[in-house]
């Protein structure tokens, strides 16, 4: 349940603004001409997306463009301007309230770039997939254009990329970190998170005549302050321990496990304080009613660029105070500045979300885009997002740091009626809804069933090592919602798209025999993500004991639903804690299971993450950090070593077996090499070590071609040694479950008569990036 005890004005609260009278447009405004159309002669907010308009819930600019609307504001869209001159910023006029910045559903830079640095050529949230239609770090590069359009007008930072970069963050593309987004920017104000309800207020707020410089204390936002509020305590933590003081700042870990019924009585306290002087040290435990007159001060940007380990303390810090029940704004200096950073927004409630996903969505792309195809849209138009947020807490992840990790439910009727608009409204629908989901497939209406311990905890995740005790797990929600959702008119196939938590899926087996039963197509996905205990502690992900009691429940009710349906696991390769002898492991488990992975993905250090400060830091954030004794993380950061760590998830690619045989035997481990059941490479075939030249005997390798040998490369060993080459060219953009191992040729064969999965990739709202 959320507590809205916090919360001043509902969103659909607030007294509307006077162009309300305009009522709903059929789309948001992209020109002048659409303006005219709609008897607009400016624009209130003007938004700038790096992606197309795709006026659907699933996109960003949609969610926020429709929102303002039903406030009274007039919106207009600036969809993919040219960055290049600040031309197309001036298209819809100068707005009356300010400049909507967000770089899209995604990050630019991991649109832009893959795991490995190397430029895409495609892009999905672009019409006909066109790479190149958004800048690097666009947040920075529409602002600055904005700016030069029209100096006056206040830039409001908001979505993922500035939401993950709203302090000082290590930056993989550069390797080395950089402020606060909102610096760079030169940007009035950033919102963070799922920014609805700080979106609201500073819009009402600037339209009630307030200056945007005066808008420091909303929740969710972080400002640049000329000078810190006199009525706050600073509680220091910008550095990790002074040893020989006598007295020393209070620790920031010192909530970490504590919830506010296991308050300690006075005569605990009183102990607690004679342990204190007999250390010589004097701590202050801070409550969760510090939160209102509080604030912890994180090290400079100054001090973080020059100290990896300095940098693992303080996204340790960041990531305590995620609570926004009980966390405490934080302030870091930049330069001379200070950058403040309020409290976590409160989640919408079941009938906030209901009022947001009730908006009137076209659910189409913007018709200035005629009949081009853009991919992110296609894949999602008949997907339905049920909640928001993930208590799974996965280190690799940005979902906790952007949409928090308490779980925003709709209600099943809000699900139900947009099921049926998108029955009448998407063109082509065939009767499929493509996924009931969100970040994760089941954690609809899930939560702490303690509501005083929820507004206290600090924990990174409720369900690892372990499951919480307090954590509600009955899946009985999803599984009415299945039901409700199966018998809408019109409606043929419910299927379940989004990753399935199967740690907790295990936890309720009608769920998951109800799932099996009527919304799997064949194939479900899930996550392990390794099967070694090293790598997955760093994750903060369940062991292999899990994902087999559910491969069990999964194929008993297959069976029983008598259905032919398969497992895709997804496996993540050089994440932080993950040594060679891990992934050699990993490659072992898959040949022994019969699986293939075609497609797989590099771990990708997304700012803010945990697992991104692992990989800067090479030392262990998820404990507490110190100068000495603390845990060292074994990263792979060359690039020899993390194409190893993918060419051991693909050890069934021939092009892989060169690499993979060099590792081996540096490891020691040569008996793996071979042709025997138990090895994971074949050994080196030397016949295939001639150049494409040599084994068409063709150019200066050509000389048998006069000495009366011309017909041996029509027929013989010629023709032999060329097919062999282009079967080990051959490429399979597929996910392979194979049923008992063989031989590397015979393996390929079988294969290609019982044909593969084809994994398919997902798009949720607000992004899951790793």
């Amino acid at each position: 349940m959320i507590n809205t005890s916090l919360v001043k004005t509902k969103l659909f609260d607030y007294p509307p603004y006077w162009a309300s009278c305009y009522g709903a447009a059929p789309f948001l405004p992209t020109s002048r001409k659409e303006m005219d159309q709609l008897g607009w002669d400016s624009c209130d907010i003007i938004i700038v997306s790096g992606d197309a308009y795709v006026d659907h819930p699933s996109f960003g600019m949609a969610i926020i463009g429709r929102l303002l609307e039903s406030q009274g504001f007039r919106v207009g869209i600036i969809a993919q301007p040219d960055w290049h001159s600040k031309d197309a910023f001036m298209s819809l006029g100068k707005p009356n309230l300010f400049f909507g910045i967000t770089a899209g559903n995604m990050d630019s830079m991991i649109n832009r770039y893959t795991a490995d640095r190397k430029l895409r050529h495609d892009d999905a949230y672009t019409p006909n997939n066109e790479g190149g239609k958004r800048p690097d770090r666009a947040v920075l590069s529409y602002s600055q254009r904005c700016r030069e359009a029209y100096k006056d007008v206040p830039v409001v930072l908001g979505g993922i990329e500035a939401s993950l970069r709203r302090l000082a963050h290590y930056d993989y593309w550069s390797d080395k970190v950089r402020r606060s987004v909102i610096f760079d920017a030169k940007a009035d104000i950033l919102l963070f998170g799922n920014a609805e309800r700080a979106l609201v207020e500073v819009a009402h707020r600037l339209a009630a005549g307030e200056s945007i410089k005066e808008m420091q204390d909303i929740r969710g936002t972080a400002v640049i302050r000329p000078e810190l509020p006199t009525n706050f305590k600073e509680i220091d933590s910008s550095r990790i321990e002074k040893p020989g003081k006598a007295m020393v700042m209070p620790n920031p870990y010192e909530t970490e496990t504590q919830c506010a019924e296991n308050k300690e009585n006075s005569s605990a306290s009183s102990e607690s304080e004679k342990v204190s002087e007999k250390k010589s040290v004097i701590t202050i435990q801070p409550s969760r009613h510090d939160a209102k007159t509080s604030f912890i001060r994180l090290p400079s940007y100054e001090k973080l660029k020059n100290d990896r380990i300095l940098y693992a303390h303080a996204s340790r810090v960041m990531h305590l105070e995620t609570n926004p029940y009980s966390s405490r704004a934080l302030v870091q200096r930049h330069g001379e500045r200070e950058l403040w950073v309020n409290q976590p927004p409160i989640p919408l409630t079941t009938e906030e979300m209901d009022f947001v996903f009730a908006l009137p969505f076209a659910r189409v792309p913007h018709p200035m885009y005629g009949k081009a195809k853009i991919p992110a849209y296609e894949m999602i138009k008949s997907s339905i997002n049920i909640m928001r947020g993930c208590f799974g807490g996965c280190s690799f992840c940005s979902i906790t740091e952007h949409e928090g990790r308490i779980i925003q439910n709709r209600s099943q009727q809000s699900i139900i009626d947009e099921i049926e608009d998108i029955r009448d409204k998407v063109p082509g629908f065939t009767g499929t809804i493509s996924d009931l989901g969100g970040p994760t497939a089941n954690m609809y209406r899930l939560g702490c069933s303690d509501p005083k311990a929820e507004i206290n905890c600090r924990k990174p995740s409720c369900v690892f090592p372990t499951i919480c005790k307090k954590l509600n797990t009955d899946h009985q929600h999803t599984i009415d919602l299945y039901r409700k959702a199966r018998n809408v008119e019109g409606v043929k196939n419910i299927m379940i798209a989004s990753g399935v938590r199967y740690d907790l899926a295990i936890e309720s087996p009608e769920y998951v025999k109800e799932l099996v039963t009527h919304h799997v197509g064949g194939y479900l996905k899930i996550a392990p993500e390794h099967t070694e205990n090293g790598p997955l502690d760093k994750m903060m992900k369940p062991g292999m004991g899990t994902y087999d009691r559910f491969k069990q429940m999964f194929e008993k009710y297959s069976k029983e639903a008598g259905k032919k349906q398969y497992l895709i696991p997804y496996f993540i390769s050089a994440h932080p804690g993950t040594t060679d002898e891990d992934m050699v492991n990993l490659a072992l488990w898959l040949k022994t299971n019969d699986y293939e992975c075609d497609q797989v993905q590099n771990f990708y250090p997304s700012p803010m993450c945990n697992a991104t400060a692992m990989y800067h830091s090479e030392t262990n954030p998820l404990k507490r950090v110190k100068y000495k004794r603390r845990e060292d993380v074994p990263v792979a950061k060359g690039e020899r070593q993390r194409r190893l760590h993918k060419a051991l998830l693909r050890y069934h690619d021939p092009a892989n077996w060169p690499m993979i045989r060099e590792a081996l035997t540096s490891m020691g481990k040569k008996y793996l090499i071979g042709d025997r059941p138990n090895c994971l490479v074949p050994e080196q075939d030397e016949s295939k070590q001639l150049t494409p030249a040599q084994r068409r005997r063709s150019g200066r390798h050509g000389e048998n071609r006069f000495n009366g040998n011309k017909g041996q490369n029509k027929s013989g060993q010629g023709q032999g040694q060329k097919q062999e080459s282009g079967q080990g060219k051959k490429k399979k953009n597929t996910f392979t479950t194979k049923h008992s191992p063989t031989q590397p040729d015979a393996r390929k064969e079988q294969s290609a008569k019982k044909g593969s999965a084809k994994r398919k990739p997902t798009t949720k709202s607000g992004g899951r990036q790793r």
